[in-house]
Parts: C-alpha cells; structure tokens; sequence
C-alpha cells in the first residue's frame, strides 16, 4: 500500500508565498506611515509626560507625576470640560441644519445633486484663515449682519456678536458643516426607495415612513458626521483665538500655549496626550454603536 503524500510542490509553495506577500506590500505604505507620524508622536508625548519642564523651557529628565496632578486642577478641567461642551453644542447644531441638506440633495436629479455638492465643498477651496477673517468682518460692530439688521429695523444700535461662545459655535458650526452633510448624503444615498415606497404602500404617512425607514438605515451616516465634526471642533484653537478673541479658551487653545508660550513642554504633551485619548474614545464608541446598528439591521 502506498502512503499518501501531502507535501506541496516547490512551484505551488512558491506561489503562494508571493500571493503572501501582495497584502504586506500593499499595507507596508500605510503601516509605515501610521508609525512614523501617529505611533512615534503619541509615544513621545506619553514619555515626554513624566518629566518636569526646565527652569527656562525644554525638558528636565526627572520623573514625576506633578503633570498629571496638575491637569486635575478645577482651571484645566474646566477648560476640557468646556471645549467638550462647545464642541457637542457644535455637533448638534451642525446635524440639525446638515440632516435637511443631505437628504434634500440626495432627493434631486443626477444634474442638480452634483451642483449642490460642489456647493457644500467649495469652502474648502478657500483658505481656512481667509474663511475665518470673512467672519469677523460679518459679526463686528460694523459688520454686515449688524447693518443688515439695523437696516430692517429690528435693531437700533449694533449688537456685540464677535468674541463671544455663541460667535465661536457659529464659525465652528460653518467651517464642519460639509464634514456633517456628506456622510449623511452618501448614507440617504444609499437607501432603496423601494423600502420607502413599501412603507407608504402598506399605509405609512410620509412621517411615519421617514421615522421608521430612512431614520434608523441612516444613523452609521449620522454617527460618522458627528464624529468628523466633534472631533475637529474640540481640538480647533484658530476660531477660538480669532472669532472668539481669545476670551473663550478651548484645549487646543491651552495645548498650544503650552508649548509656545509658557514653554511647558511636559504639561503640554500631557494635555495633547488626554485630548488624543478622548478623542479614541469617542471614536470607538462610535465604532461600537454603528456595529450594533449594522447588527440590528441584518437581525431585522
């Protein structure tokens, strides 16, 4: 009796070690850049978080955790638990006015839909600085909209509209709106009228059908805008220092004046490093609900 053998050939080992190699090769790009500009950075400020800042700037090798003592500090939570606040207001506000937008411009003709997303990109043709500078000269004293609303009588001095929270929400809320609406667009996109069309045939009111329809299949859309906005709106320093004068502090704000300004470099990679950290946070509770929506939608 003969035994079976179950060795491979040497062409079809070969073969299959270079299909092996196709993924690694096609990943070594974005594995190499996630190292070198996310992985060493995070590092560095967590090893730079340890040690004392020296008496004219720079860093003092000595290890402490006076770092992580002094961020408990009310004045520090206070700024994160601000930012966190004006960054939610933000959030909200920029899914309220961005749901109606998707879904209206995914409701036109092929024609009028692409025109109406070059309308939500083309600010970020136009210099981020510029778009903000265009808002001081709208909210001052004698700016536009203070005109505006003198001319219409509703008015009859102008109102203090810049460097306050509420000018600093309106210009976060304009510069991350297309990151709320695009998500949602490609969300309503998808969807299969069909679903819709099923829904008003078995009796539902146009309501009804949007509330038990298109709502839920495009909550993953939602989540991901929420996530694009919040998270840039949280960290954001050059709305806060312009629009808002420099009154409202925000933790990015705080994170760069630690750096430049008072030269803290320890205490400065410590606040980077609680922002990074709840930012991942975030995100992977993102990560979870849309796995349980998706998990949700395939059970029903």
């Amino acid at each position: 009796m003969t035994p079976t053998s179950s060795t491979t050939t040497p062409g079809v080992r070969v073969g299959s070690e270079r299909r092996a190699l196709v993924p690694a090769a096609l990943l070594g790009p974005g594995v190499l850049f996630l190292i070198v500009f996310m992985a060493i950075p995070v590092g560095l400020l967590a090893f730079y978080t340890f040690f004392k800042r020296g008496r004219f700037g720079g860093v003092v090798f000595e290890f402490t955790f006076d770092n992580w003592i002094k961020l408990t500090e009310p004045l520090y939570l206070g700024v994160i638990g601000q930012s966190i606040g004006l960054a939610l207001i933000v959030t909200v506000l920029a899914l309220l006015i961005g749901y109606p937008m998707a879904y209206a411009i995914a409701g036109l003709s092929p024609k009028w839909r692409t025109v109406a997303l070059i309308a939500i990109v083309l600010p970020f043709w136009t210099n981020f600085l510029i778009r903000t500078y265009a808002w001081i000269l709208l909210l001052n004293n004698a700016g536009w909209v203070n005109q505006w609303l003198q001319g219409l009588g509703l008015t009859d001095a102008p109102i203090s509209m810049l460097y306050t929270p509420q000018a600093i929400v309106v210009g976060l809320v304009y510069m991350y709106l297309p990151l709320m609406v695009l998500p949602l667009y490609a969300s309503l996109q998808q969807l299969d009228p069909a679903l819709r069309e099923a829904a008003t045939n078995l009796g539902a009111s146009p309501w009804r059908a949007f509330r038990t329809v298109t709502l839920p299949l495009s909550l993953p859309g939602a989540l991901t805008g929420c996530i694009f906005v919040f998270v840039p709106a949280m960290s954001n320093f050059v709305i806060p220092e312009l629009i808002g004068g420099g009154k409202t502090i925000m933790v990015g704000n705080l994170v760069r004046d630690q750096f430049l300004s008072a030269r803290d470099w320890p205490f400065g990679a410590t606040l980077a490093l609680v922002l990074t950290i709840l930012l991942v946070l975030v995100i992977l509770v993102q990560a979870a609900v849309s796995r349980r929506l998706a998990q949700g939608a395939r059970n029903a």
